[in-house]
């Protein structure tokens, strides 16, 4: 076990039962944090922040999923089952999907996975799928229109947190819905499907520069936008390891996931420090543009985490840097519709359906570095046994 999640094995079996709520993380009432060094640079803690969830996920990183060991989007941590008979019916079946968006390559890659996963499926007879293209407004639309296509179950992947509550909330009273990604707050959905979460992402990534950072040493975090359970956790998470440590963040600055703006920031920062000993991001899509600057300020890059996209990984051996790319893996595209499936057959399914997180690291880098694959594929699509792999995620045959 790595060093910086030692502490996570003691971590007791009645705090991790107590934790696996049958609510999504985000629908807990946020409780005040313990006390914390908010002069360590990291303002107040989010109000996303429960500890209750930030504890149940910590725990969890050290726990053994059930399911097959080659599937880890059929896999589960901690579940608690939930009876689904009432929504059984006999196929073929019409599933619908209200997307968030097709923003950003992550979700393209989980998109095309999803596409793949629905193709293998006989009883699958139509899969009708919209594109709320990042906004609320429409999303919210989406999903009134799907209520009327005579869906038997409705997927949808939250393009924020709160404001599509009272949408997902009204769908769940006339079709079972499946939640994925991000959360809502409600637990009406039949099940809600996540890798472990955003405070264990984030407490990776901190975590690894409190080991690798010298005392004392500034780090910048970087986050993308507000207002998103997932990527608010990771930041409250980071926190309060931050907050622990003897690191100074000097800055928290909104990228809004621009390369160009996450480039300018960093070098802002590079001029006004003079050094910069570490960089926290909520995201890893645009780390290789973090890294860049520091080469172009001619400075050595400090330790960083990314995520499991092939361009940073690729930048990552080619440059030997010093780095940890925790994940949010987009195999978790395939579960959803797997768990359609089980609830129209009357099967079981967990309320939080928590899948494996695993993490990128210097001693597994060339585990998931696939030379074959686009800059922008995610190594944990999960998609390699899927018909048109990789062709279809924009690879090459090796």
């Amino acid at each position: 076990m790595p060093r910086h999640k030692a502490a996570v094995a003691a971590v007791t079996a009645l705090v991790l039962a107590g934790c696996t709520t049958d609510k999504p993380a985000a629908t807990t009432q946020p409780a005040a944090p313990a006390a914390s060094a908010q002069g360590s640079g990291t303002g107040a803690q989010s109000k996303f922040f429960v500890q209750a969830d930030f504890d149940a996920q910590l725990a969890m990183r050290s726990q053994t999923p059930q399911g097959p060991t080659d599937k880890p989007w059929e896999q589960v941590i901690a579940p608690k089952m939930v009876d689904t008979a009432k929504y059984k019916k006999d196929g073929p079946y019409h599933l619908c999907f209200s997307n968030a968006a097709v923003n950003n390559p992550w979700r393209q890659v989980g998109w095309k996975t999803m596409q793949a996963e629905a193709g293998l499926h006989k009883e699958i007879e139509k899969f009708t799928a919209l594109d709320a293209e990042g906004k609320d407004d429409k999303q919210i639309s989406d999903i009134a229109e799907l209520q009327a296509k005579d869906c038997d179950a409705l997927i949808v992947s939250p393009n924020t947190t709160a404001t599509l509550t009272p949408a997902v909330r009204a769908a769940c009273g006339k079709v079972p819905v499946i939640v994925f990604d991000r959360g809502v707050e409600t637990d009406c959905p039949v099940t809600f499907i996540k890798p472990i979460g955003g405070y264990a992402f984030g407490a990776d990534a901190a975590e690894f520069l409190v080991e690798k950072v010298p005392a004392g040493g500034k780090v910048l975090a970087l986050r993308i936008l507000p207002g998103v359970d997932v990527l608010e956790t990771r930041w409250s998470a980071a926190k309060v390891v931050f907050d622990k440590s003897r690191l100074q963040v000097v800055g928290v600055e909104f990228t809004d996931g621009d390369a160009a703006k996450t480039k300018s920031i960093v070098s802002d920062y590079i001029q006004r420090h003079g050094k910069i000993d570490g960089v926290w991001m909520d995201s890893g899509a645009t780390a290789v543009a973090a890294i860049e600057a520091f080469e172009d300020a001619g400075v050595p890059v400090p330790p960083i985490n990314g995520e499991d996209q092939q361009d940073f990984l690729q930048k990552w051996k080619d440059a030997g840097l010093t780095a940890v790319a925790p994940t949010y893996p987009t195999y978790q595209w395939r579960t959803p519709l797997i768990a359609a499936l089980k609830i129209l057959k009357g099967e079981e399914v967990p309320k939080m359906w928590n899948l494996p997180q695993p993490e990128v690291t210097s001693e597994n880098l060339s585990t998931y570095l696939k030379p074959n694959m686009p800059p922008l594929h995610y190594a944990l699509c999960g998609c390699e046994d899927l018909p048109g792999f990789p062709e279809a995620w924009g690879g090459k045959k090796s």
